[in-house]
């Protein structure tokens, strides 16, 4: 009997040191590697406009890139302020003296979201794939790549595997901004894998190295991504992201204030007045680092007269423009290039209102009774030009005053960057937002004469001068900063001087957060990597 008992009292303290040790083993756990509150949950990113396509080579909107960069990675990356240069894919480079030839160490044991590896062939093929438009995978309009480094054969003359952790860049010719250049969200690697299964679909299966996996996609609704548990810098704090479009109407402060969205960016003034004010709610700035403008179609009548560019010029009072627009966070352009960059040439001055000045050029050009022409603007607010339609309005009203007649048409954003390209536009209103902190990435982009043809060009104004095209190529191989500096002021003098088209302001991007978020950087381009950011309890 008692031997009896003394079993069951053996099974049951059994059974107690079981539980106990469990319960420690629990604890010890969540201690050391739960995630608390974040573990499920899902960062709602509140924006304007959706994505265009989710293939980081064809695009150019922003909101393509704020999301493709949370999928894919580059061989080289900027640090948020957007000035130093930090490794990537490649954990580091060497370049050779003449400026030539490039190698990069592809980092180890890397995983693409569909688990094959990351080594050098798969970046060469990822470069053969842009820059080659006889590889079968070179579907779609490959817009950076034809920008950076010009058609094929350009600046890069081949890409070669050395080894899996060795790749070889080999240049034409010196390219001052080359390491910049690959740190732009377009030259993301994707994976080889997926490249070939999905090709021109790439655009809605994107797979990349990057701390978030591609989930769904709900056209003007929604982009929701995951987090990649492979990550090979670690896991990201948030479980999901969703990219949500919020519509006009609604109130961004009171979705912020009751937790339905985190991040909102592009707020108006009002709202960012209000969030300044809120205990619960931060306020974030993005930088003057944009241009939005007026371009005139230089290569059609009527703008392919100086004289009536220069009349336009003269009607236009930047600073009303802003007042109407009710945008305090906008400052009047009198360049191209943003005041941040190397290179703005501050003795550039925007033209004083004329408008009797303005009436005679008209009739000096053959057009004694005023003209009519027709002003494009997108339908959805941009980071350049907040309030568009608006902005557009008060232009025709300026112009008028001096016999410029102006019929205004609504264009859709989804549309509207495919039909400006075409060229067939009088004046639109447009912008630019900036890549990297070099003034290549606004002089050239939106001036030279390579980038001007039609159904290609991000030169909307269709301008081609030999001059500013031999300047821009020179600014481009030149590594002397001082050197390199003249030029840009040398070219900003040509620009304004013919008038090519009009710059109207440079914005800052406010930015409304919870007070639950941690971990949020604005970065100088729009484009937030959110690896970092977390959702405190």
């Amino acid at each position: 009997m008692y031997f009896k008992n003394l079993g069951k009292a053996k099974i049951v303290l059994g059974l107690l040191i079981v539980l106990i040790v469990s319960g420690v083993a629990y604890l010890t756990y969540n201690y050391f590697f739960s995630k608390g509150n974040t573990e499920g949950e899902k960062l709602v990113f509140g924006r304007n406009n959706d994505s265009i396509a989710l293939d980081p080579a064809i695009v150019s909107d922003t909101e393509s890139f704020q999301v493709t960069a949370n999928i894919y990675e580059t061989l080289v990356k900027f640090e948020k302020g957007g000035t130093t240069i930090m490794p990537g894919l490649a954990e580091s480079w060497k370049v050779s003296e003449d400026g030539m030839t490039w190698h990069f160490k592809i980092r180890k044991d890397v995983k693409f979201h569909d688990g094959t590896d990351l080594n050098a062939k798969v970046v060469a093929f990822n470069f053969q794939r842009w820059m080659d438009p006889n590889s079968p995978y070179h579907t779609g309009q490959f817009i950076y790549w034809r920008y950076c480094f010009g058609d094929y054969p350009g600046v890069v003359k081949n890409v070669t595997a050395l080894s899996d952790e060795t790749l070889e860049i080999v240049l034409n010719e010196p390219y001052s901004p080359f390491l910049s250049a690959l740190s732009m969200p377009a030259f993301g690697i994707a994976s080889q894998s997926s490249i070939i299964k999905y090709n021109e679909t790439l655009r809605t299966h994107p797979v990349g190295t990057g701390p978030f996996v591609f989930k769904s996609w709900e056209p003007n609704e929604h982009i929701i991504l995951t987090r990649f548990n492979g990550y090979w810098a670690g896991e990201a704090k948030v479980a999901e992201i969703e990219f949500r479009i919020i519509d006009a109407d609604q109130d961004r402060v009171d979705l912020l204030r009751n937790g339905e969205v985190h991040i909102i960016d592009q707020l108006t003034q009002a709202d960012a007045a209000q969030i300044n004010a809120s205990d619960d709610l931060k306020l974030f700035y993005r930088p003057f680092f944009n241009i939005g403008y007026l371009a005139l179609n230089n290569s059609i009548a009527p703008f392919d007269d100086l004289n009536v560019r220069k009349a336009v010029s003269l009607l236009i009072d930047k600073s009303a423009l802003i007042d109407e627009a009710k945008n305090a966070l906008a400052r009047p352009a009198n360049s191209f290039l943003p005041p941040v960059i190397m290179g703005y040439h501050e003795g550039i001055k925007s033209d004083a209102l004329d408008i009797e000045k303005a009436k005679q050029l008209i009739v000096e050009a053959g057009y004694p009774e005023g003209l009519e022409v027709t002003l494009w603007v997108m339908d959805r607010p941009r980071t350049y030009l907040p309030n568009p339609v608006v902005t557009a309005m008060a232009l025709k009203e300026q112009l008028e005053k001096g016999n410029i007649f102006v019929t205004l048409e609504i264009i859709p954003w989804d549309s509207y960057i495919e039909d400006i390209k075409k060229g067939i536009h009088e004046m639109a209103l447009i912008g630019w937002n900036g890549d990297i902190v070099d003034p290549d990435n606004f002089l050239y982009t939106i001036f030279t004469s390579d980038d001007s043809n039609p159904g290609l060009s991000f030169n909307y104004a269709f301008y081609k001068n030999d001059k500013v095209d031999r300047l821009l190529v020179q600014a481009r191989r030149v590594s002397d900063l001082e050197f390199r500096t003249s030029l840009y002021r040398e070219l900003q003098e040509i620009i304004s001087k013919d008038v090519v088209s009009i710059p109207l302001i440079h914005t800052m991007t406010a930015i409304g957060v919870s007070g639950r978020i941690s971990g949020f950087e604005p970065h100088i381009t729009g484009e937030e990597i959110l690896f970092k950011v977390d959702l405190l309890p």
